[in-house]
């Protein structure tokens, strides 16, 4: 039996791996589950899948939960704190590692379970955005394996022949094309998007997903993002990484080989393909996922991305070329930003004008330590604070 942790269980990514899961009982069993401070949803989560442990973020929630448990018959630990998921993340009787913890916070555990060699189904952006070159250096010195969650990601890797981690042109690619839906204002008029509320920005046409990611996919950061992440997961640069706007999600990635080839990956918009892809691989596991019927999906439309409309993927290709700790001061401004609009403090547009002032203040270090990483997330997340509490960039 397979031992799975999940970090982040709570979302739609953990509960999505959790679904799959238990359609393979057999085969994986829970070790951990972890969430911040959600405890219904946690505890219904615990008694479902009996994990040997289950982690709150906020100690407060963990005492809750742990009365819950203990309350239904439960013989799940529960543990409290950001330590306990690095823990949970290094056990021993755990084999792969779910790292679904959203922004800056899923860091530190997915770097311990890099450390204790697991196999990494790698759902958190951020672990490649703000340590790339550290965290990647930790796999290879490890053995652990990394595989991509992300549906584009996903959908490269399939693509890709052996040896990719030599250098893409040894093995004959030209180019990785990651297909974006565009989001909900994908065909608005970029002089309305001040007026954009929260809950149009969360309105997702295609995805069911978290609040904040959401509104990354309405700003294309998080595309942009994706950008800085295929740039280490497939050993290449910004150039060779490519952003088409593709309205129905069907194809959820290409990749040009020099001999005039595409390879794409097809599928319905469910994240349980990936999900299910990583945990059988090199195999194939059901997921649950109903087969795409292309006479109902009819055709496929490209767009070229309009930067004018989403600055934030400019910005992100920015920071990508200049490297070292620019992508973690881009993701440190982009969540202050995005948890400001959220709170109606900062009109949508001033999510681009928060992100572009603080990477002008900064300057470009070579990211040396985790430290020093973690020491320039929180100098950039003061600073975009302050500017968005000024009111200086406020539309």
């Amino acid at each position: 039996m397979i031992g799975v942790t999940v970090l982040g269980a709570t979302g739609s990514i953990g509960v999505s791996t959790l679904d799959v899961l238990a359609r393979h009982s057999d085969q994986f069993h829970v070790v951990a589950l972890t969430a911040h401070r959600d405890v219904d949803k946690l505890t219904r989560l615990c008694l479902r899948h009996g994990p040997r442990y289950a982690v709150m973020v906020d100690e407060q929630a963990a005492r809750e939960l742990s009365r819950r448990l203990k309350d239904q018959g439960s013989t799940t630990e529960v543990l409290a704190g950001a330590v306990a998921l690095a823990q949970v993340a290094a056990l021993t009787e755990c084999d792969y590692v779910m790292a679904a913890i959203v922004g800056a916070a899923g860091l530190a555990p997915t770097l311990a379970a890099a450390r204790a060699g697991k196999r990494i189904l790698l759902a958190n952006k951020e672990a490649l955005v703000m340590s790339g070159r550290l965290f990647m250096e930790e796999v290879q010195r490890h053995g652990a394996e990394l595989l991509p969650i992300d549906s584009e990601h996903n959908a490269v890797f399939q693509c890709m022949p052996a040896g990719f981690a030599n250098g893409l042109g040894t093995v004959g690619v030209e180019q990785i094309l990651l297909t974006a839906s565009g989001g909900p204002f994908r065909e608005r008029d970029p002089a309305s998007l001040r007026d954009v509320t929260p809950e149009q920005a969360i309105a997702h046409p295609n995805w069911e997903m978290g609040r904040k990611i959401s509104v990354d996919s309405a700003t294309m950061m998080n595309k942009g993002l994706e950008v800085i992440e295929a740039c280490w997961l497939f050993h290449t640069d910004a150039d060779h990484v490519q952003v088409v706007v593709h309205p129905q999600s069907v194809i959820h990635s290409l990749v040009r080989y020099v001999d005039g080839s595409v390879l794409a990956q097809l599928g319905n918009p469910d994240m349980r393909t990936p999900i299910a892809h990583a945990l059988a691989w090199p195999r194939r596991l059901a997921a649950g996922v109903a087969p795409l019927d292309l006479f109902s999906v009819a055709r496929l439309d490209f767009e070229e991305p309009d930067l004018r409309r989403f600055p934030c993927l400019a910005l992100s290709y920015q920071a990508a070329r200049a490297g070292g700790t620019s992508p973690t001061v881009l993701n440190a401004a982009n969540e202050v930003a995005v948890q400001a609009f959220l709170e109606r403090r900062l009109a949508f547009t001033g999510i681009a004008r928060v992100i572009a002032a603080v990477l002008d203040a900064s300057d470009t270090q070579a990211a040396e330590s985790l430290e020093h990483v973690l020491d320039e997330d929180a100098r950039a997340r003061g600073l975009a604070s302050q500017l968005i509490e000024s009111g200086v960039v406020g539309s």
